[in-house]
Formats: structure tokens, C-alpha cells, sequence
């Protein structure tokens, strides 16, 4: 503090206090320390501010804010400043408008920004006081307002900035190289004057430059579909996204990066996604048809960066795997269940390398594959049974050509149709049959790769899905330990077999497949004595069970003599006229003694070959009535004995004819030979049930449905007490779903069931509300 100054410290009550400086200031006084300041100001503006005394302007600026002069000194600034802009620099930046004029504005910019910085430092006063107090923009912030309006915003300047920088920019997208720093630097100096806002950038530079580019996106796009194909385009439209984007990274603002795309996005994708996908060979299913994987996942790559995008594409694909779908599930009367089941295994593989390699496994895709699938497999009501009989097959021959591991590869595969099958009830019970054979005609190559699909499928359904199958395996089991005490207890007591060597399996009729009723067969004495044998011995140990003897599964083996002349092999005379077998050029007949054979046929097809050891030649009507077999399984029987293979045919028929009537007359083919001692007569492959079985297995599956929709019914009333018609309904499908897919008009028909029978009451107040009647 002066001391000359009036106005020092002074007692008052004993506090002390300082005295505030006069508020008047002589005028001019402030006009020549505001002189001194605006020729600084000036000089620094010219570069000349070497000399200045930088502390010195400092304290004068302070002096004059101090003395309530801040206003005289931030519009003079403001003049000082708006009059060096207009008349210097303006000028200087319109003369090179044609010449330099990127360079020239961004010397102009780099000079104003250095100047404003030195006064900026001594107005810092000013800056901290008279600013904050009248809430002005600050000195450095004046400066970047004056600039932008009375240089880059001057109407020539302006219009010819926006267009020098779209020029390049387009001018660049041609192939053109353009001074990427003079774009940069004028980005730059466009964002700065926003003041930490981007709406100058925006309005003077960006706007103008996403509609420019989206009308020669625009024309680029229509181009680019005229003239090349979908995964080329892909291609072309990726690198215009990586170049905008580099761009904007480079010398646009960063900011710019997301618009730019977008707009390329929205003109090369998004306006011509069906196009693209759906165009005629080259588009998705042009793709798909010849493993195009790279471009696929290219095009997933791309349309995964709009909305809707990904959607056009799986509902394209979605299109194409569907008709190639019901292709396969089309009813065909020489359709056959391996080829049926692998050829959609194939396709799944297909669409699941697709999936991996192209799609990225994307849930959208994942989903569109399963539901597609769903569809057209549940279209051909056989596909339970041929899934059933495209395992059985694997499990039966499959480990011969297979190693365990290809076996558990393909048993998985299947698992993924069958979690896809809404009828999972028909195939437990196919599944049941189908097993069933292969266990008791020692058919199953692995008991463990049996129980391993055993797993799976308890895996998929739960317990109550596989019990059966699994009490099947352990009636296995205990029967062979019955078969050793059997066979001890013969020895022991002498018990006469009568020449037979018997072996029984006992199976727990809930577990297994049988008839409803058994059919009828006569057995030829000495089996049905030995049996006789082995049921006293059983029944002695199980008081209170019964047997019943089941022919359709048995197998025996016989002890054959053939005593003709014997043909040389190859000749297919005695066989059917579908034979093939080329006959040898000479066929010379040697006569032989008698060729013992031992012929491994099915228990109907012993009934028929033990008759001709008391006749010559039996009609086929003889024989039905003789034998009892009921007729569909005894033309099965007779056509492999007598019209299967040449190196079968035990049998010979007359007439030769492909059918069987019940005038054809049957005798034993005395003539037959073969290289094997063993001979196992293969029968004729059904190819699956036919109609009349079919509808059978049909019915037995509506059956078991009504009792298990009741159970579901009874367990959830029973739980909640009271429910309306339409959640119960809801409730009792979500329990059964994973079996099959009940329909709401059999579910209306089993609760009708359960009132009748008064398991269930219809509330008095509303008729659609359910109560439990415990």
C-alpha cells in the first residue's frame, strides 16, 4: 500500500479496518494507461512483442480492473481485436482465396491463437474479476468468437472453406492424393471455435459433408449393383467403410467417425439389403448351394452393423434350408429310413458348418436352423419311427465298419433331430421295438454303446423316458443267470430236452413290446416239450407268474441234409424269377453225397421248414393252416426262404412269380449248396411298418397320451387346488412338451374325463374354472 494514498488504518471501537481505494480514477489517467495497452496489444498482434514488458502491462491492466475501468478495457480489447481481424487478416485470407488459401487460413489461425494466448496472460486479471462478475466470455474465448465471425465465418470465406474441403475430400474418394494435414488442421480449427461445443464444426463442415456423401453413396450403390455380383459388392462396400472410417480417424474429427459410416451403412447396406441377399446366383442362396463360406461370412459381417440386417438374411436362408427341408421329408414310397434320416443329418452338418465358420454362431442364425428343422422334420409323421430305425441300424451293423468314437459322433447327431421331434412318445415306442430285436436276436454289436444311447436319451427326457428300456437290458441279464440254473437242473435231475438245445429269455411283459394279444403259432413237438420243460422248472421257483410263449422274436438253428445233385454255384434256376445271379456257361450236375448245413432262421421260419420233414410239397394254404403264423409275418418267412438270396434259398416256389397266392405250391430246394457250413437265412427287411401297423402303433400311442395328459391334469390341480380352463391348459402342454404336443382339444376332452369321474368339479360361479376333488 502507498503511503501517500489517503485513507490508512484508523481506530474504531478497537477493531482495525482497511479503507477501500477511491473509487474515482482522473480519466486521463485511464485513457493513457489504456494507450499503453492497446499499442502492446497491437504490437503483439504484428509479432512485435519482443520489447514489451509483459509485468508491466500486467500491473496497468490490473490498475485499470482495479478502479472499475474492466469495462472501458474488455471493449476496447474487443475492438482492438474485431479491427485487426477485419482489416489485417481478412483481407490477407481473401486474397488467397485461389491460391493457398488452406495454408494461409491456418498461418492466420495459428497466429491469432499465439496472440490471444500473450494477452490473454496481462489481461489475467481482467479474466478473473471484471469477467466472472459480469459473466463475459473470457479473453482467450473472445478472441476464438471475433475470429469465427469476422474471418471463417465471412460469407466468402466460409462458403469457400466448406467447398474446398468437400472438393478434396471427393477428390480423394476418387483416388486423388490430397494434403490430408491442411483438411486436418482447418477440422481442428473448426472445433475449437465451437468452444467446447461442435455445432460450428457441425453446421460449417460436417452436416454439408454427410449429405454430399450420401448422394454419391447413393449413385456409388446403384453403380455398384449394376455391375458386379453380391460377394464382390460385399467386398467394395467393406472397403468404403474402412476408408471413411480411416478418414474420419485421420483428419476429420473422431467425432465423424460413427455419422460417416452410418451413412455409407444406410446407403450401401441397409437401402438394398434384399437385394443384395436375394440376387439371382451370386446372393445367400447361390452362397449356401455352393459353399461360398468366406463370402457368407463377409455378408454376416456387413449386416450385422445395421438393424434388420442379420433378419434378411436368416429369413433368407430360412427360405432356402426350408425347401431343402420338406425336399427331404417329402412322402416317397422308395424313401428309405437310412438314407432318409442321414440325408438330413448332412444337411444339418451343412448349416452347422455355415453357423460356426460363417455366422459366428450367432443366436439369430442358431435359433432359425433349430425352428426350421422342427418344422419339416414333425411334417412326415414317420420321422420317429425312421430316426428309431436309423439308430437301430448304427447300433446293429454300425461298429463293423465304425469305431466307437464315429459311432458316438453319429448317436450324437441323431440326438440333435431327436431333441427336435414333437412326437417323442412314438419314438419311445418304436425305440422299444427296434431294441427289443436286436437284444433278443443277439443283433446289438456294444452293449455299451447301447446303454450309452440309453444316457442320452435319459439325459434329454429324464428316468421315466428310458425305465423300460433299461428294465429290457436287466431282464437280460437275470434270464441268462436262469438259463445256468436251468441248464444245472437238467443235469442234475435228467430232465429230457428231447434233442434240443434251449435257451429262453423271460421278459418282463411292461418293459417289452409285445401284442396286445399273443399271436397264435404252432410249435413243432420237440421245442414246444422242451419249453414245456423249462416252464415247470420256472413255475417251481416263481409261484404266481405266468409264461407265455412269444414266437415273433425267437430264433433256432437247424440241423439241415440236403440229398440232391448239386448245381454249381451261381446258377439261379430254383430261385425266383427276380434273380439276377448269372448263370455259369456249362452246368454240369456232379452227384455228391448228402451236404449237412446247419440253417439259422427265425422260430416262424423253423415252424415251416420242420413240415417238410413229413411231406414233399406243402400249398402255401397247407401251411398257414398248419402252422398257425399269422399271415403277414408267414409271407415274410416263406419269401426268405424261398425268394431271397440264390446262397439261401432252402425253398424253391412254383409258380416262380414275385407274390405269394395260396394255390403256390413250396418244396425243399434239394439241390442247395453253400461255401458256409452256417447258413443264416436274412429276412426280408421291412422298410418300416406298413399302414395297417402303423395305424396299430398310431392308436397304442393315443392310448398311453390320454393317461398321461389325465396324470398331468390330476398332478397340477392336485398342487394348486383351482385354475382356470386356459391355464391349466397352458400348464398340462408345458409339462408334456418335452413327450409330445398335446392338442387343447384332447386336453378339453380328458378334464371332461375327470369331471365325469369326479376327480375334477366345475366351480359354480364361472363354468371355465377347474377345482380339485380330493
Amino acid at each position: 500500500m502507498n503511503a501517500n494514498k489517503p485513507g490508512g488504518l484508523q481506530k474504531k471501537e478497537g477493531k482495525m479496518r482497511i479503507r477501500a481505494f477511491p473509487m474515482t480514477m482522473d480519466e486521463k489517467y485511464v485513457e493513457s494507461i489504456w494507450t499503453l495497452l492497446k499499442s502492446a496489444i497491437q504490437e503483439i498482434q504484428k509479432k512485435n512483442n519482443s520489447g514489451l514488458s509483459f509485468e508491466e502491462l500486467y500491473r496497468n491492466a490490473y490498475t485499470m480492473v482495479l478502479h472499475k475501468h474492466g469495462e472501458r478495457l474488455y471493449t476496447g480489447l474487443k475492438e482492438v481485436v474485431t479491427n485487426h481481424l477485419e482489416s489485417k487478416v481478412r483481407d490477407d485470407v481473401l486474397r488467397s482465396l485461389h491460391n493457398n488459401f488452406l495454408q494461409t487460413l491456418n498461418q492466420a489461425w495459428n497466429d491469432h491463437q499465439t496472440s490471444m494466448v500473450m494477452i490473454r496472460d496481462i489481461l489475467m486479471y481482467m479474466d478473473r474479476v471484471y469477467v466472472q462478475q459480469n459473466s463475459v466470455d473470457n479473453v482467450y474465448n473472445l478472441g476464438l468468437i471475433i475470429f469465427r465471425d469476422q474471418v471463417v465465418r465471412y460469407g466468402g470465406i466460409r462458403d469457400h472453406l466448406r467447398e474446398t474441403l468437400l472438393d478434396m475430400v471427393m477428390r480423394e474418394r476418387r483416388g486423388e492424393v490430397v494434403d490430408r494435414l491442411a483438411i486436418r488442421n482447418a477440422c481442428q480449427m473448426l472445433m475449437v471455435l465451437g468452444i467446447e461445443e461442435r455445432s460450428v464444426y457441425e453446421e460449417d463442415f460436417e452436416r454439408p459433408f454427410l449429405n454430399q456423401s450420401s448422394e454419391f453413396y447413393k449413385l456409388e450403390s446403384q453403380k455398384f449393383l449394376a455391375e458386379n455380383c453380391a460377394s464382390v459388392y460385399i467386398k467394395k462396400v467393406e472397403t468404403r467403410i474402412n476408408e471413411e472410417a480411416e478418414r474420419a480417424k485421420h483428419y476429420l474429427d473422431e467425432s465423424t467417425e460413427s455419422r460417416i459410416v452410418e451413412v455409407v451403412e444406410e446407403e450401401l447396406i441397409k437401402k438394398h439389403m434384399r437385394t443384395i441377399v436375394e440376387m439371382e446366383n451370386s446372393g445367400v442362396v447361390h452362397m449356401l448351394k455352393y459353399q461360398k463360406t468366406e463370402d457368407l461370412s463377409c455378408m454376416y459381417k456387413l449386416f450385422h452393423r445395421v438393424t434388420e440386417g442379420l433378419k434378411t438374411v436368416s429369413d433368407c436362408i430360412s427360405r432356402y434350408l426350408r425347401e431343402q427341408g420338406k425336399a427331404l421329408v417329402r412322402e416317397d414310397d422308395s424313401i428309405n429310413a437310412i438314407s432318409f434320416v442321414q440325408n438330413l443329418l448332412d444337411l444339418k452338418d451343412r448349416f452347422d458348418h455355415f453357423l460356426i465358420n460363417s455366422f459366428n454362431n450367432d443366436k439369430i442364425f442358431k435359433h432359425m436352423i433349430a425352428s426350421d428343422f422342427e418344422h419339416f422334420l414333425n411334417l412326415n409323421q414317420k420321422s420317429p419311427e425312421y430316426l428309431s430305425l436309423f439308430i437301430d441300424d448304427k447300433l446293429k451293423k454300425g461298429l463293423k465298419g465304425m469305431a466307437e468314437q464315429e459311432i458316438e459322433s453319429v448317436l450324437d447327431k441323431t440326438m440333435v433331430l431327436f431333441r427336435f421331434l414333437l412326437e417323442k412318445d412314438v419314438f419311445e415306442r418304436y425305440y422299444k421295438q427296434h431294441l427289443a430285436k436286436r437284444l433278443l436276436l443277439n443283433k446289438s454289436v456294444s452293449d455299451d454303446s447301447e446303454k450309452n444311447m440309453i444316457s442320452k436319451l435319459k439325459t434329454e427326457c429324464g428316468c421315466q423316458f428310458t425305465t423300460k428300456l433299461e428294465g429290457m437290458f436287466k431282464d437280460m441279464t437275470v434270464s441268462n443267470s436262469i438259463m445256468e440254473e436251468f441248464k444245472e437242473h437238467v443235469q442234475l435231475t435228467g430232465v429230457s430236452l428231447y434233442g434240443v438245445d434251449l435257451s429262453v429269455r423271460v421278459l418282463t411283459t411292461g418293459f417289452w413290446p409285445t401284442q396286445s394279444a399273443t399271436p397264435k403259432c404252432t410249435i413243432p413237438s420237440a421245442p414246444r416239450n422242451a419249453f414245456d420243460a423249462f416252464k415247470r422248472f420256472y413255475l417251481g421257483k416263481h409261484s404266481g407268474r405266468q409264461l407265455t410263449l412269444n414266437p415273433q422274436l425267437g430264433s433256432a438253428d437247424l440241423n439241415a441234409v440236403f440229398f440232391g445233385p448239386k448245381r454249381e454255384e451261381g446258377e439261379g434256376k430254383d430261385g425266383a424269377s427276380s434273380s439276377t445271379t448269372s448263370v455259369s456257361a456249362s452246368s454240369s450236375v456232379q452227384k455228391l453225397g448228402p451236404r449237412k448245413h446247419i440253417i439259422q432262421v427265425s422260430t416262424y421260419q423253423m415252424c415251416i421248414l420242420v413240415l417238410f420233414n413229413k411231406r414233399e410239397k406243402l400249398t402255401y394254404e397247407e401251411i398257414q393252416s398248419e402252422t398257425d403264423i399269422p399271415e403277414k409275418d408267414l409271407i415274410r418267412a416263406l419269401q426268405s426262404l424261398a425268394m431271397g438270396k440264390a446262397s439261401q434259398r432252402v425253398l424253391i416256389k412254383n409258380p416262380k412269380t414275385k407274390d405269394i397266392e395260396t394255390s403256390h405250391i413250396f418244396c425243399v430246394n434239394d439241390s442247395f449248396t453253400s461255401k458256409l457250413h452256417r447258413v443264416k437265412i436274412q429276412t426280408v427287411a421291412a422298410k418300416g411298418e406298413s399302414e395297417p401297423e402303423r395305424k396299430e402303433t398310431r392308436n397304442k400311442v393315443d392310448e398311453d397320451r390320454k393317461h398321461e395328459i389325465e396324470a398331468a391334469i390330476v398332478r397340477i390341480m392336485k398342487a394348486r387346488k383351482r385354475l382356470p380352463h386356459s391355464s391349466l391348459v397352458a400348464e398340462v402342454t408345458e409339462q408334456l412338451k418335452s413327450r409330445f404336443l398335446p392338442s387343447p382339444v384332447v386336453i378339453k376332452k380328458r378334464i371332461e374325463g375327470l369331471i365325469e369321474r369326479e376327480y375334477l368339479a366345475r366351480t359354480l360361479e364361472d363354468r371355465k374354472v377347474y377345482t380339485y376333488v380330493a
